[in-house]
C-alpha cells in the first residue's frame, strides 16, 4: 500500500498524500533524480525532509518502492477525468440531470482497460461518480485499482452508503483526496421529498456521520432546489457544525438528453448570473468517461466520443479537435453580440434549447431571436 504519489501533472511534478489535501512541488530535476534511482533505490534526503515536513511521516533510507508510486511521464497532456461507473441511483431526485437513470455498464476486466488507458494518459485526479457510484456492484474493485493505479480520487455520493462498513473500511485504508456529498435539504420533509424515497435524509445523516467520524475528507455540495430552498441556512450550519467545506449549487439543467422535467425544480429567487465563460480545459487536459467506456469532452458534451475500451490512447489524440468544435459558438447563438459576458458554454446552452428552457435559464437575451 502506497503512502506516497510522485507524478508530473501538467507541466509540472508533484509529491502527493492520499487523503490530504496538500502537496509538494518538486522541480524536473528532482523528478528526474527520482527516475533515475527507480524504485529500488533509497529515498533521498531532500524527499524525506519534504514529506517529514509537510505531513509528518518519516520515508528517510526506506527504497521508493515501500511508500512511493512513481508514474512515467505521459505523451498525452491530460490531468483529470470523471468516470461515471453507472447511471443507477438509489433515489429519484427531481432536479437530477441524468433523466434516466438505468443500471448498465461495463464489466470489471473492460473498467480495468479503461483505468489504465486514463493512468497512461496522465490523470493524476480521478473523479468517480455516477448515478451513485457506491451501490455499483463493482465500485470496491474499480475504486481499488484506481487507487492502486496512483490515482488521486475523489467521490461524488449521496451518502447513503458512506454507513456501511465494507465501503468505510475501504475509504479508510485507501484513502481518497475527498469524498463530496450532495446535500438535498436538512429535514427529512425536504430530503425525502427531493429525493423521493422515503428514508433517504436519514441514510444521508447516518453516512455523513460515519465518514466524518472515521476522518474521511468531506466536501458538501448543498443543492438548492424548490422543495428545499427555505432551509438554506440549516444546511450550511449542518456543514458549519461539522467544520466541513461547502458550496451552494442553485442553476438546475436540463437532463443529458434534452429533458425539461428538471427545470420545473428551480428556485428562481436563487438562480444567479453565471461569470462569463471564457472557455475550459474540457477534451485538451480533461475528459469524460460514461458507463459504457465512452469518452467525451465533459458529462454534458458527450457527443461525438470515443470508445476508450476499444481505441485506448490513440483515440484520445482526437478529443482536443472534438472539444474545439463543440464549445465553437453555433446555432442559435452564432453572432450573437452578448456572447463575450455569456455564462453558459455551447454544449450546455444546447441542451437547454432543446429542453425549450425559458431564456432566464441560460441565456441574457429577453426575447428569443
Amino acid at each position: 500500500m502506497h503512502e506516497l504519489i510522485v507524478s508530473p501533472f501538467l507541466g509540472t511534478h508533484l509529491v502527493l498524500r492520499p487523503g490530504q489535501p496538500n502537496a509538494i512541488r518538486i522541480s524536473r530535476d528532482k523528478y528526474a533524480q527520482l527516475q533515475s534511482t527507480g524504485p529500488d533505490g533509497l529515498c533521498p534526503n531532500w524527499l524525506s525532509d519534504a514529506v517529514i515536513k509537510s505531513w509528518r511521516i518519516d520515508v528517510s533510507d526506506r527504497p521508493l518502492r515501500d511508500f512511493a508510486i512513481l508514474r512515467a511521464p505521459s505523451l498525452l497532456g491530460y490531468g483529470r477525468a470523471s468516470y461515471e461507473l453507472n447511471m443507477g441511483c438509489n433515489y429519484d431526485c427531481k432536479h437530477c440531470y441524468l433523466g434516466l437513470k438505468e443500471f448498465a455498464g461495463l464489466e470489471f476486466a473492460e473498467r480495468g482497460k479503461i483505468l489504465g488507458s486514463m493512468r497512461d494518459a496522465g490523470v493524476l485526479w480521478l473523479q468517480l461518480t455516477g448515478g451513485e457510484p457506491t451501490i455499483d456492484r463493482l465500485f470496491p474493485d474499480t475504486y481499488a485499482t484506481a487507487f492502486d493505479l496512483g490515482m488521486m480520487i475523489e467521490v461524488l455520493t449521496n451518502g447513503s452508503r458512506l454507513s456501511n462498513p465494507a465501503i468505510l473500511d475501504l475509504l479508510t485504508s485507501c484513502p481518497p483526496h475527498r469524498v463530496t456529498l450532495s446535500v438535498y435539504g436538512a429535514t427529512e420533509a425536504s430530503y425525502d421529498g427531493l429525493t423521493q424515497r422515503r428514508g433517504a435524509y436519514k441514510s444521508f445523516i447516518r453516512g455523513l456521520s460515519a465518514a466524518h467520524e472515521a476522518g474521511i475528507s468531506l466536501d458538501l455540495s448543498i443543492v438548492i432546489t424548490n422543495d428545499n430552498c427555505h432551509e438554506i441556512d440549516a444546511m450550511h450550519a449542518l456543514a458549519d457544525g461539522l467544520g466541513i467545506k461547502y458550496r451552494d449549487y442553485t442553476k438546475m439543467s436540463p437532463t443529458i438528453y434534452g429533458g425539461a422535467e428538471t427545470l420545473t425544480s428551480q428556485s428562481l429567487p436563487h438562480l444567479t448570473v453565471s461569470k462569463p465563460f471564457t472557455g475550459c480545459d474540457a477534451g485538451h487536459t480533461s475528459f469524460h468517461v460514461d458507463p459504457h467506456g465512452r469518452a467525451s469532452i465533459c458529462k454534458v458534451g458527450r457527443e461525438p466520443n470515443i470508445a476508450l475500451a476499444d481505441e485506448g490512447l490513440e483515440g484520445l489524440h482526437r478529443l482536443g479537435g472534438i472539444a474545439d468544435q463543440l464549445l465553437r459558438r453555433q446555432g442559435g447563438c452564432s453572432g450573437c453580440t452578448l456572447s463575450a459576458q455569456c455564462g453558459t458554454c455551447m454544449p450546455l446552452a444546447a441542451k437547454y434549447r432543446e429542453a425549450d428552457s425559458p431564456l432566464d435559464r441560460y441565456c441574457q437575451h429577453k426575447e428569443r431571436r
